[in-house]
């Protein structure tokens, strides 16, 4: 084997191993570090849904029997809109987690609007307000357990 021939074997062995040694790691890092931004992201926006429908949840029983304080009620409604507001911001990426939870925000803000419609005009209330909010928890659930399986 001629000199040349040897300097050259001797520079390709080398490349392919720094590209193992230091290209591969690096490459799975900057994979992994986008599954892992990605997650965190579904995670914030399952969270962000969450956290609105617990707000809804928990402040409603101050508005299941008339008379109602429309003042408190716009009060509750506008708080609950904001973090409905800021799921949605949440939930902007392209995941079927984010498109669950935007879906549940999307059922809450139609269950929030017809109970809007009940209180400030004295319409009756949805018969289904109570299962359309656990279909609502139930999506928001799926959305949850989308984002955990990378979804």
């Amino acid at each position: 084997m001629d000199g040349n021939r040897l300097v050259k074997l001797i520079v390709i062995v080398a490349l392919v191993f720094v590209a193992w040694r230091y290209g591969i790691p690096w490459v799975k890092k900057q994979f992994s570090g986008h599954t892992t931004a990605s997650a965190s992201s579904d995670s914030s926006c399952v969270t962000a849904a969450r956290q609105a429908s617990e707000a809804w949840g928990s402040g409603l029983r101050s508005f299941v029997n008339p008379p109602y304080d429309l003042g408190a009620w716009s009060s509750f409604r506008g708080g609950v809109e904001a973090k409905i507001a800021a799921a949605e911001s949440e939930c902007s990426a392209s995941s079927q987690s984010c498109d669950a939870a935007r879906g549940a925000m999307s059922d809450l803000k139609s269950l929030i609007a017809e109970l809007d419609a009940a209180i400030t005009k004295g319409s009756p209330v949805p018969e289904d307000a109570v299962q359309r909010q656990e279909a609502i928890d139930a999506r928001i659930e799926a959305a949850a357990d989308l984002a955990s399986s990378g979804k």
